[in-house]
């Protein structure tokens, strides 16, 4: 039995982190849509939001993937699918209920849908599925009810799910003798190049063409990269080993993707098809993987230990990762009444949701039916 891998627990919680901040940035980087935009916006800020656009959904998938294959080998199929269930599905249904309202309240003022209406009167309309306050609003899970920033809660469950099914082939001998034959050799670039040419050809060629259906399959396809590399000791240590290599591939491909941004993508009028679109995609994912690889080898390197805060945080990561945006969105809608300036009022957020998060999370923790809607464990 594989042991579990600490540095995996400190790369969740570093990567949840990131998105939070990520998720803040939106408020303020210009020409990027969200929920509620501040009257403060740069454009600099999308070279910066760039440097985890395209890697940092991925390998939280990645992670999900690995923790998958984990609990698999300590408990039924069955078991698992409940577990599942029980933490994923019950936060998610209490979240789109009671959490994430607030976000579509404040997205309806900011578009001019919503004026002098309460949130106690938007909040009991907003079980009328049929409700005309809603007209516009109708995406979702239900009308107007929606996922929001949780839709990888969803996905994660669906994906859970069709591991489940999946797994007498993902853990046939062929199935592994594929993945060890990654790790065969000291040299990293097998492992490097095939994973990119093969999502770039099912990126390419399979996946959906719709933003939303695009990155779901991409999601699940990083799942499954990580539940057949995860406990692969060969692969680790060749991670782990040439950590540098994908530092340096890291960089460079960071720097070309805004040059690529700044004075292709953004200039251009008209879509591209065919070789152009494929050498796109095949860049994006050399990009993509390079920075995952990089984060996982320098983990292994220095996140391998245990301690107090990594199982306090790892426990915080959910609540946290579940409040946040409300907490975000609430926090900019009130501040943009003072005029506080470019710097002072993200300055504000920042703080804002880190104390709001903590205070829910010390909340949360300490009572039960708090820990089930949140899906902490419960003794």
């Amino acid at each position: 039995m594989h042991e579990r891998r600490i540095e995996l627990d400190w790369l969740r919680v570093i990567v949840f982190a990131i998105l939070i901040f990520y998720h803040i940035g939106m408020l303020y980087v210009a020409d990027w849509g969200y929920h509620f935009k501040s009257q403060y916006s740069s454009e600099f800020l999308q070279n910066i939001m760039l440097l985890v656009n395209r890697w940092r959904l991925s390998i939280l998938f990645l992670i999900s993937g690995i923790a998958i294959r984990y609990y698999l080998q300590k408990v039924s199929l069955i078991k698992f699918a409940g577990m599942r269930t029980i933490r994923l599905l019950i936060p998610l249904a209490f979240a789109i209920l009671v959490i994430i309202p607030p976000q579509l309240y404040i997205e309806m003022i900011d578009k001019g849908d919503l004026t002098n209406t309460s949130y106690f009167e938007f909040y009991k309309a907003f079980f009328d599925l049929k409700h005309p306050m809603f007209e516009k609003y109708q995406s979702g899970v239900l009308p107007h009810m929606d996922v929001n920033h949780l839709w990888y809660i969803r996905e994660l469950w669906w994906f859970s799910i069709y591991v489940i099914i999946l797994s007498p082939l993902l853990n046939s001998r062929f199935v592994q003798s594929m993945v060890d034959f990654l790790g065969k050799k000291d040299s990293p670039f097998r492992l490097f190049f095939l994973p990119v040419l093969l999502l770039s050809v099912l990126a390419f060629f399979v996946f959906p063409n719709d933003s939303e259906g695009y990155r779901i399959v991409m999601g699940f396809s990083f799942l499954i990269v990580g539940y057949l590399l995860g406990w692969n000791a060969n692969l680790w240590n060749l991670i782990k080993q040439h950590r540098r290599l994908f530092l340096y591939f890291a960089l460079i491909t960071y720097f070309l993707l805004i040059a690529y941004y700044q004075l292709v993508w953004k200039l251009r009028k008209e879509s591209i098809t065919g070789l152009p679109l494929f050498l796109e995609i095949l860049f994006s994912y050399f990009n993509r993987w390079s920075w995952i690889l990089m984060i996982l080898g320098y983990g292994s390197e220095y996140l391998s230990k245990s301690n107090k805060w990594i199982n306090y945080l790892n426990q915080g990561v959910y609540p946290y990762y579940i409040l946040h945006q409300s907490v975000l969105i609430v926090l900019a809608y009130w501040l943009s009444d003072y005029a506080l300036g470019g710097f002072f009022e993200p300055l504000f957020v920042i703080i804002g949701t880190i104390l709001g998060c903590a205070i829910g999370f010390e909340i949360i923790r300490r009572f039960k039916i708090l820990r089930l809607l949140f899906g902490l464990k419960i003794k």
